[in-house]
């Protein structure tokens, strides 16, 4: 036997059953492991399931769908063919089978086919040829409304020029509905001033005229050039057969019905004016709105404070030109009022005032009657409204008209003269009347986007 002392072997009982209990322990992991490996592979199989039967459900409905949509084919089929049988019958007219035709909603009004070619000449020659035909429409159409037209332009001049006296009376506090009606009523005022001013005034040149006529054709006969001249033309005498007329009687009614349907004309263009006046006057504001909002996103801006710039010049011309006609009348009444003629003196100031306003040839048409008036009162009175009107122009011209207009209108005085005798010879008096605030408006717009154009290039 072998001594106790002698045993060799390190093992001991303890560390055997340790190693096992690692051993277990690790097995029993991996048995774990493999378990939950199970069971994911489980519900991994369980999903499968799901999407195969999903997938089995949407091949189905498809199928579904497939069936319905062959049945609609071959409803359509069906429709097709009994369409065809109608059109080859006879039955029904081809026109009415395509109005009722349901459309698929998805279409609409139909996709818009292929442009026209514009280099095909047919094509051109037919627009171009159109073109042509509507401007010759239009230009007639202008050419028979010319009188409305320039009634309009009248009334929408007026208007921009009373435009700013509207807005003094806005920043003293008014609203522009009573602002506007203030205006009017000063306007009305004015114009029923100028009738009642003027009306005796003519009335009585007229009775005097038709009682002094036996006197002057006595001064006539008394002076010894003009019985020469009578003796030589006998034209007292053709005056004289022309007077005792019988016919005369019926030519005067004549003309005093010409002379009517004159006044009533002027009457009824008056009123419209007023009427349309008043209409710009109240709408200026919308009306600006609405012109501006036609100009394209990116330039209203500067369109806009280039027209109300235009406005603001056109306005200013007004009330300048106003200011200048203002200060002729005052000067006129005083000077009426020195020479001896006082009955006439606010009637013919009036006047004066009134024809000064027409550019170029107003003062000369003032002064001219004046003087013929004047005339009747006197020769030295006729001569010295005559030199008094001549020595007023001239002053007005080259001092008070320069001073004024200046801040109104930036223009040279050519092209003011140039714009006038273009604006009377298109227009007459009222496109005298227009010609310089619209020269003053292209003007600015040249300076503003011409020259400035001009200059960045």
């Amino acid at each position: 036997m072998t001594p106790s002392g002698d045993d060799t072997s390190t093992a001991t009982p303890d560390q055997d059953l340790a190693a096992a209990a690692r051993e277990a322990k690790s097995a029993a992991a991996e048995a774990q492991a493999a378990a939950d490996k199970s069971e994911q592979s489980a519900a991994d199989a369980a999903s499968a399931a799901k999407s195969a039967d999903t997938s089995a459900d949407e091949a189905d409905e498809s199928a579904d769908k497939a069936d319905a949509s062959a049945e609609e084919a071959d409803d359509s089929a069906d429709k097709a063919a009994a369409a065809a049988e109608h059109v080859e019958d006879g039955d029904t007219n081809l026109a009415d089978e395509l109005l009722i035709e349901e459309r698929h909603p998805s279409v609409g009004m139909g996709t818009p086919g292929p442009p026209l070619r514009r280099g095909n000449p047919f094509t051109f020659g037919f627009f171009a040829a159109l073109g042509v035909l509507v401007a010759l429409g239009l230009w007639n159409a202008a050419g028979q409304a010319r009188s409305v037209l320039i009634l309009l332009l009248v009334s929408m001049f007026i208007a921009v020029g009373l435009n700013p006296l509207v807005e003094w009376f806005m920043r003293r506090g008014l609203k522009r509905g009573l602002s506007v009606g203030v205006v009017f009523l000063l306007m009305i005022l004015a114009v029923a001033g100028v009738a009642v001013a003027i009306v005796p005034v003519v009335s009585d040149q007229i009775n005097s005229l038709i009682k002094n006529a036996p006197e002057w054709l006595d001064l006539l006969k008394n002076s010894k050039t003009v019985d020469d001249l009578d003796n030589k033309y006998h034209f007292i005498d053709k005056a004289q057969e022309y007077i005792q007329d019988p016919a005369l009687a019926q030519r005067a009614f004549g003309g005093i019905l010409g002379v009517g349907k004159v006044v009533a004309g002027a009457l009824f263009n008056t009123f419209t004016i007023l009427v349309l006046t008043l209409y710009f006057l109240a709408s200026l504001p919308s009306v600006k709105r609405a012109a501006y909002s036609l100009v394209p996103r990116t330039r209203r801006t500067r369109v806009s404070i280039l027209g109300d710039e235009v406005l603001g010049r056109v306005g200013g011309y007004v009330s300048g030109q106003f200011l200048v006609a203002l200060t002729a009348g005052v000067m006129m009444f005083i000077f009426l009022e020195i020479v001896g003629l006082r009955e006439y003196a606010v009637a013919l100031a009036i006047v004066v005032m009134f024809c000064d306003f027409i550019p170029m040839v107003g003062g000369l048409i003032g002064v001219v009657i004046v003087a013929l008036i004047g005339f009747t009162g006197g020769v030295g009175i006729g001569i010295a409204c005559l030199i008094y009107g001549i020595i007023y122009q001239q002053v007005e011209n080259y001092v008070v008209a320069p001073r004024i207009m200046r801040r109104a209108v930036d223009i040279p005085g050519a092209v003011t003269v140039i714009a006038a005798l273009l604006g009377g010879a298109l227009l007459g008096v009222v496109g005298a009347l227009l010609a310089i605030p619209s020269a003053a408006a292209i003007l600015l717009i040249i300076r503003e986007v011409w020259v400035r154009k001009a200059d960045a290039s």
